[in-house]
């Protein structure tokens, strides 16, 4: 095995993006798209978190705000704001969700050894659904677990 082919299998590629003036990261392989935010439409009695549904190509997609998921206070959408439009992994197959952040920020190669366990603070909301905090120079990046943020979400909700 070549030397650049260990490095490649001990890194992760992440998008990451700004919420609450906060730096988080998915696994790349999990974004299907980025958009520009549009309003959706409104799903009577769903999760305050969850701003309705948009059309993406003739599959309906829930829309949600990580911002309030993640328990932070609601702010005004701008020209920054955009929906990455993740996969994800329901009980049966994978799903489509949109998840609406204040900006974008990077894509990185993390290599593995600059990525720690999240701490272990009685699983509070934040380590729950963080996988890992990465550390890129002086900065920290709170790597998402996206299953255990929108697991219920979706066409599976039922089966969750």
């Amino acid at each position: 095995m070549s030397e650049t082919t260990k490095q490649v299998e001990q890194s992760e590629q992440v998008l990451t993006f700004v919420v609450n003036e906060q730096e988080f990261g998915v696994d790349i392989l999990r974004v299907q798209e980025i958009r520009g935010w549009t309003a959706p439409t409104p799903i009577p009695q769903a999760p305050p978190f969850v701003k309705g549904v948009i059309n993406l190509r003739g599959d309906i997609v829930p829309i949600a705000d990580l911002r309030e998921r993640l328990g932070f206070a609601r702010q005004a959408y701008g020209p920054s704001t955009v929906v990455i439009v993740l996969r994800t992994q329901g009980a049966t197959r994978e799903r489509v969700l949109g998840v609406v952040v204040d900006a974008m920020s990077d894509v990185m190669t993390l290599p593995a050894k600059d990525i720690h366990p999240t701490p272990d603070l009685q699983a509070s909301s934040e380590t729950r659904h963080a996988r890992g905090i990465a550390t890129v120079g002086e900065k920290l990046i709170t790597l998402l677990n996206v299953e255990a943020l929108f697991g219920a979400l979706g066409s599976e909700a039922s089966a969750a």
